[in-house]
């Protein structure tokens, strides 16, 4: 079982190593692999696509990868494995984003990524820092997690699902924000898991033994 970190100069992703590392050791999840090689993801039986920064930059270096594109598409839609977006990672799974300018997304979550606009003109954008989780419905993604748990954010663009079922949870910050999304063998978290302590830990778990 191999799980691959999509690494396309999108972020630090140490913490997020080190984070699934330990789960799988734990729960016998297989190998995990950092890797910005394409074949690498051919022959991934899970993938996780962090992300940091703003939509259309991310999305930009992403293509910029030869050949990632097309084996994240491969193994999403036709080999249909296990996939986890993280924060602009999850992102990017929307129709578009509207971050600076009009960018596509992959689709295979419709919605579309927006400025965050709080109710309480108080509250501060970006969001950053904790909050807690609303969980909607049941995933096994959330599995030993709770309305009430914590998660780590920071992000000033959210995303809007059309489909209200494929919203797993939300957060209230001057009004519902996605927190985590999911269809088909398809998920994605807003907040960082790896640096979500206890409930990011457990998430991570759970998709490491998710077999949609």
């Amino acid at each position: 079982m191999l799980t691959v970190l999509v690494d396309y100069d999108s972020g630090n992703l140490h913490s997020a190593e080190k984070a699934f590392q330990r789960m799988a050791a734990e729960v016998g999840g297989g190998d995990v692999l950092v890797s910005s090689r394409a074949e690498d993801v051919a022959r991934a039986d899970r993938v996780v696509l962090p992300g940091d920064g703003a939509f259309p930059a991310c999305r930009r270096a992403l293509v910029a990868v030869p050949g990632m594109e097309e084996a994240l598409t491969e193994a999403v839609e036709r080999r249909a494995i296990p996939f986890l977006g993280i924060c602009v990672g999850m992102q990017m799974l929307a129709t578009w984003g509207r971050e600076y300018e009009e960018t596509p997304g992959f689709g295979w979550i419709g919605g579309e990524v927006v400025r965050i606009a709080p109710a309480d003109p108080a509250l501060k954008v970006p969001h950053m820092g904790w909050n807690d989780l609303i969980t909607e419905g049941r995933h096994p993604l959330l599995a030993g997690i709770a309305s009430g748990d914590h998660a780590y954010f920071v992000h000033s663009y959210h995303f809007r699902v059309d489909d209200p079922a494929d919203r797993l949870a939300h957060v209230d910050y001057g009004g519902p924000i996605t927190a985590i999304v999911g269809r088909g063998n398809v998920v994605g978290t807003q907040f960082h898991p790896e640096k979500s302590q206890a409930t990011g830990l457990r998430l991570i778990a759970n998709f490491l033994t998710w077999a949609p």
